[in-house]
């Protein structure tokens, strides 16, 4: 990548929808060239898909939390399938340091947060978890 495509998805980041004329005007290039650049892109799996990105008064009307769970050895694999499962686990990441997994989840209602976070502290093979539930978002550069 160089600069011409971080540029570009420096602007597919802050809006998905703008043109690909639009992006040439403002990087000065030929549509040609931001349309090949965007196909290499996708190609190569830097750009997985567009999006849309939901504001504050989308995400006011879910409960967010982020888990951390520390895992018996070897059981990384079914808990992760299991975890994969539940549609309030919006993703999953792998960690370094003291625990194995951090997990977004998200939930209409705090009763059904505490419910995935019972169903997910009762799995075979968490040893662990701890939630921290989030109450507002002070900043948000995610791509």
């Amino acid at each position: 990548m160089d600069d011409l495509d971080r540029s570009l998805l420096g602007f597919l980041g802050s809006d998905a929808r703008v043109s690909v004329a639009t992006l040439a005007r403002r990087l000065k290039v030929a549509r040609s060239t931001i349309q090949a650049r965007l196909e290499r892109l996708e190609t190569t799996g830097v750009i997985a898909g567009y999006t849309v990105k939901l504001g504050e008064a989308a995400r006011q009307s879910r409960i967010r939390a982020t888990v951390l769970l520390t895992i018996e050895p070897r059981a990384q694999a079914n808990v992760l399938t299991r975890l994969k499962a539940i549609p309030e686990v919006e993703r999953v990441h792998t960690t370094s340091g003291r625990v194995d997994f951090l997990l977004q989840v998200a939930a209409p209602s705090t009763a059904v947060l505490d419910g995935v976070l019972d169903v997910i502290g009762e799995m075979t093979g968490v040893k662990s978890s701890e939630s921290l539930i989030h109450l507002s978002t002070k900043l948000d550069r995610a791509v």
